[in-house]
């Protein structure tokens, strides 16, 4: 019995829709780098970029359980002196909403070669028009 390798061009990639008001950050963001890597898929294999496409909508409306909204906040580096950044939730929220989706997802995904191009294929919308409507009619 052999293991069935799928082959590049074989891969069929999918469109799936989510709503970031529906549910909160945690669990979008999850089940987004579930469908982005390509777990749900019966012939998956972790060494293939076999995920599909990702479509979050209403990302000014997302939401995060408890005193998050107040409390987090999104710390980077340069690594130059004087580097240190520090931006809360909520100026996030106000001026770059769908970077908050896309740290998180970022997150969840494995550190590997193949993290830049699932995260290509996770498109963030602002408000809740689809301007990939397209893409879901040829299913």
């Amino acid at each position: 019995m052999k293991t069935h390798q799928p082959k590049i061009a074989e891969i069929q990639r999918n469109w799936h829709l989510m709503d970031a008001s529906k549910e909160p950050l945690g669990r979008l963001a999850s089940s987004a780098a579930y469908l982005l890597i390509g777990k749900q898929r019966i012939d998956y294999a972790p060494n293939y970029d076999m995920g599909d496409y990702v479509v979050v909508n209403n990302a000014e409306k997302v939401n995060v359980t408890g005193k998050k909204s107040s409390q987090k906040v999104y710390r980077s580096h340069s690594g130059y002196p004087g580097g240190f950044k520090e931006v809360t939730f909520k100026r996030l929220l106000e001026k770059k909403p769908e970077e908050i989706i896309r740290k998180a997802v970022f997150g969840m995904l494995p550190d590997n070669r193949l993290k830049k191009f699932r995260m290509k294929r996770l498109m963030i919308v602002r408000d809740g028009s689809n301007p990939y409507a397209d893409k879901f009619n040829n299913k």
